[in-house]
């Protein structure tokens, strides 16, 4: 797959993964992205960060993943619902990438973070990548909405060391209308990192009038204590980085107009988590 003339290279390193990428893999037939999603040879790949201090401990390398079946209304990289919007990568050069940074990451106690988009939607090239940078020794996370956390065996769960675990919000109405999809698969799947004792941080975008109902916070604080493996929850506040990415691609922006939660808002919501026990910050 990697020698495909259909999957040729393009740069793949941003200084941020708020630069807008379409349009990259156009050419690229649906058949050779079926066959690299069920080989893990090639992944698509929004772009490669580095120096990453919150997407897991230490200073991190960060792999931003193309193709996402949720539509969140919060979404800050709608670019990356789209895999043709990704640079296919050939899985060599994706670990080459890692290679390159193995000793910096060991000497700041971090490692390699794949986010999206959604990952697991291409979890063969997850898979083969993490398995891949653990041989060097190396950290993997995986940020993750949890749904499609089947496709993982047990066996492969012990290849990510920890699970950024994006919860949005607990009323399964609620859910249905922020992202489009069931809140079921996620909390089946943290129920499942739970029993192989994964490490969990919970993450949890605040966002004024849409995800910050008390009684739902508190749902989900009382369900993150009872796993027993969350580490931390880390409270995101909502943002309008990514609104121009809704104009650019012709998308209707439903949040436009909201703003940043307050401090206040943000230490509320913090103290409800650290009521039930958690880390949170």
């Amino acid at each position: 797959m990697a020698k495909n003339k259909e999957l040729q290279m393009e740069p793949i390193h941003a200084t941020s993964p708020y630069e807008l990428r379409r349009d990259i893999s156009r050419n690229v037939s649906d058949s050779a992205i079926r066959q690299a999603f069920v080989s893990g040879d090639t992944g698509f790949l929004h772009s490669f960060t580095t120096g990453s201090v919150v997407d897991g401990p230490g200073v991190r390398i960060v792999g931003w993943t193309a193709g996402c079946h949720w539509r969140c209304l919060y979404c800050h990289n709608p670019d990356t619902w789209d895999v043709k919007n990704g640079t296919p990568v050939p899985l060599e050069v994706a670990i080459e990438e890692i290679r390159k940074y193995r000793h910096g990451l060991k000497v700041m106690s971090g490692g390699l973070t794949l986010s999206g988009g959604e990952p697991l939607m291409q979890d063969r090239f997850v898979v083969r990548l993490f398995a891949a940078a653990r041989e060097m020794g190396i950290h993997t996370a995986l940020d993750t909405n949890g749904s499609l956390g089947g496709r993982l065996s047990d066996e492969e769960l012990q290849q990510v060391d920890l699970v950024l675990l994006d919860l949005k919000t607990w009323d399964p109405e609620r859910h249905l209308k922020l992202t489009g999809n069931d809140v079921g698969p996620t909390l089946e799947f943290a129920r499942r990192l739970a029993a192989h004792s994964r490490p969990v941080w919970l993450r949890f975008v605040l966002v004024p009038d849409l995800t910050d109902d008390v009684k739902d916070i508190t749902q989900i604080a009382k369900f993150a204590a009872a796993q027993g493996n969350v580490a931390r929850v880390q409270v995101l506040p909502f943002h309008q980085m990514g609104r121009y990415k809704w104009e650019k691609l012709g998308l209707e922006y439903a949040l436009k107009d909201v703003e940043p939660p307050s401090s206040y808002l943000v230490e509320r919501t913090c103290a409800i988590f650290r009521a039930e026990g958690l880390v949170a910050y």
